[in-house]
């Protein structure tokens, strides 16, 4: 009887505790999302201030930006630029991922092949991505297929690294215990060992790729493919900045909205490891 009350007791105390750590939680949040708020607030304020003491093609204030951006969502004018850079981005990232992440799979994989590409991988990987805009002109011109060329670029290398770095620190104590099971061929090894020990290493290389690809859209874009960042070139050069930052603040909701369905998928992806 004396054990059975202990264990109540024992279940009782636990669950206060977990209702403190519930509760001191939400709290802790309360905090975060009082001072995010804060935080922007001030900054809202500081730059409206700013504004008002200079001409708007220097400056322009949170209000002017904010009818900017109005307008050019009821005109469509935003949905048609941004889907402009789609065209590019989302086929240069896809392609530059994948191909990123087989080639630093099997280079990470085979000492042989790892041997023979690395004198290339030198040579090549400290080029900006930007520096082939040339080729990407001469090759495929100024239009999508340029531009998705440059991201493409940008996103290989990205996931290249990740995907290398990821396989080549898989633990070999793993390894070792799935060839005593009968793990004997290397396509099985680094299917059901290998890609699920470096799933988080190229998770990594997709979440940084989403969001520095769309660097690289605008800069190619700058050059006079359509998109947005054509747009906040040609807004700056007319003098009207406060459509240049509205389009800016699309950006950067776009990649606010694409790295939380990456975040998504992590924690789906890794859900196992919890």
């Amino acid at each position: 009887m004396a054990t059975e009350f202990d264990r109540g007791g024992e279940s009782d105390g636990s669950r206060a505790s977990s209702a403190r750590q519930m509760l001191f939680g939400r709290e802790s949040e309360r905090k975060r999302i009082s001072r995010g708020v804060l935080g922007t607030g001030c900054f809202l304020a500081l730059w409206w201030l700013a504004g008002r003491t200079q001409p708007s093609y220097l400056l322009p204030t949170p209000p002017e930006v904010g009818l900017a951006l109005w307008t050019e969502l009821t005109s469509g004018e935003l949905f048609v630029h941004l889907g402009q850079s789609l065209l590019h981005y989302v086929p240069g990232v896809v392609v530059g991922v994948t191909v990123g992440s087989a080639v630093g799979i099997a280079v990470g994989w085979s000492d042989a092949l790892d041997d023979a590409c690395t004198p290339i991988i030198r040579i090549l990987r400290p080029i900006p991505p930007l520096a082939w805009i040339v080729f990407a002109i001469i090759w495929f011109g100024l239009g999508h297929s340029g531009a998705a060329f440059i991201v493409f670029i940008g996103a290989f290398w990205i996931t290249f690294y990740n995907a290398y770095s990821g396989v080549e620190s898989a633990s070999r104590e793993l390894m070792e215990v799935a060839e005593t099971l009968g793990v004997d061929t290397d396509w099985r090894l680094i299917r059901r060992v290998v890609l699920p020990d470096a799933t988080p290493e190229l998770l990594t290389g997709l979440r940084t790729s989403v969001g520095q690809c769309w660097m690289m859209v605008i800069a190619a874009e700058l050059f006079g493919a359509p998109g947005v960042g054509y747009e906040i070139i040609t807004s700056s050069n007319n003098l009207a900045t406060e459509r240049s930052v509205a389009y800016m603040l699309t950006i950067s909701a776009v990649f606010l909205v694409s790295d939380w369905g990456v975040r998504r998928l992590e924690a789906r992806l890794l859900a196992w490891r919890q």
